[in-house]
């Protein structure tokens, strides 16, 4: 998406067209007007998220006529007031395919606040009701024509910004940075990412923690690695001063009990890498663990495995063994043979 605070004159704005024209893996784009406005339909009012895109391009670029369950994707022209809104919207407003609300913009209420003017009203006819699933848009978003976004928000011949689609979700950074290049910073270029950034901080955070968490638990499980090891070096005291008054070094003593935790440890990890691919392969394929379709837009806890993560746990895990394990090493190898052999 690309927007601007203030319009831009007619070369720069003939500039951007030709920047994205020349991009290849630009699959359409749209102008736009957005804002808000109460939609008023009987006795319910609700404020809603207006869209305001041009009619021939609504469908490469919003991808809604994918989603449409009722009536079609018509949002008209400039002689018509159609809209498209949200299965939930409509629940909660009372209406079908069909039925005229009113909208209310916000461009006349100062005026209209001080009895100076009456408010900018519109009448829409619903065309189309869609379900993404996500009850935030299904809500909060409807979709208007170009023409009447601009007539509802009071904007004639203005527009807020660009909608893009690329060929390719991947493609969406490399084609930001390729506009940034040609355009500089007269616009703000926003990638789906920067559109929903809340969304994937608290994401990433919960990411973080999630790894905290497991490392905790691997560090408790390295508690009892310790204290399993040097429960052996105790037991083991009469035999280790039988192998150093034999000519075992320190160093050969202290690498037995290391490798011991460590191949302990190791064969941990692999039991349980297994074991949680196993339970991952399960989830994905036969829903083990499902969610209730009436509160999550999902049916079941999603899964995906991530061969870096399982790196990265794994190694951390080998890491806290390995520490656990050179205490107790380092105790055998200090052990003098004289004492063991006398007091064992």
């Amino acid at each position: 998406r690309i927007e601007w605070t203030t319009p831009p004159d007619s070369a720069t704005y003939a500039r951007l067209l030709s920047a994205l024209d020349a991009q290849k893996d630009v699959k359409a784009y749209s102008r736009f007007v957005a804002g808000k406005a109460l939609i008023v339909s009987k006795n319910v009012n609700r404020v809603v998220n207006i869209r305001s895109l041009e009619s021939s391009k609504v469908t490469q670029v919003s991808g809604v006529n994918e989603r449409i369950v009722l009536g079609e994707l018509n949002l008209g022209n400039e002689k018509q007031n159609n809209i498209v809104i949200g299965m939930v919207l409509a629940d909660r407003l009372g209406v079908v395919i069909g039925d005229t609300i009113a909208l209310v913009s916000p461009a006349g209420a100062e005026l209209s606040v001080m009895q100076m003017g009456l408010p900018f009203i519109r009448r829409y006819r619903i065309m189309g009701i869609y379900e993404s699933n996500n009850k935030d848009y299904d809500s909060y978003y409807a979709f208007t024509s170009l023409e009447s976004g601009q007539s509802l928000f009071n904007k004639p011949g203005q527009i807020d910004g660009i909608d893009i689609r690329c060929e390719q979700v991947d493609q969406t950074e490399n084609v930001r940075a390729s506009l940034s290049k040609k355009l500089g910073n007269q616009f703000q270029i926003l990638s789906w990412y920067d559109l929903h950034k809340e969304l994937y901080s608290v994401m990433k955070l919960e990411r973080w923690g999630a790894y905290i968490v497991l490392c905790l638990i691997i560090a408790v499980a390295s508690f009892n690695l310790l204290g399993s090891l040097t429960m052996t070096v105790i037991e083991k005291t009469r035999d280790i001063g039988i192998m150093k008054s034999m000519g075992a070094t320190n160093d050969q003593v202290k690498r037995i009990f290391f490798y011991q935790g460590f191949f302990i440890g190791l064969a941990g990890i692999i039991l349980g890498m297994m074991l949680g691919l196993v339970i991952v392969y399960c989830q994905y394929h036969y829903h083990w663990f499902p969610l209730d379709p009436t509160v999550y837009i999902i049916s079941a806890i999603p899964v995906e495995v991530r061969m870096t993560d399982v790196f990265v746990i794994a190694l951390a895990a080998i890491l806290l063994c390995a520490i656990a394990s050179r205490y107790p090493a380092k105790r055998a190898a200090k052990l003098n043979p004289v004492e063991a052999i006398r007091w064992e």
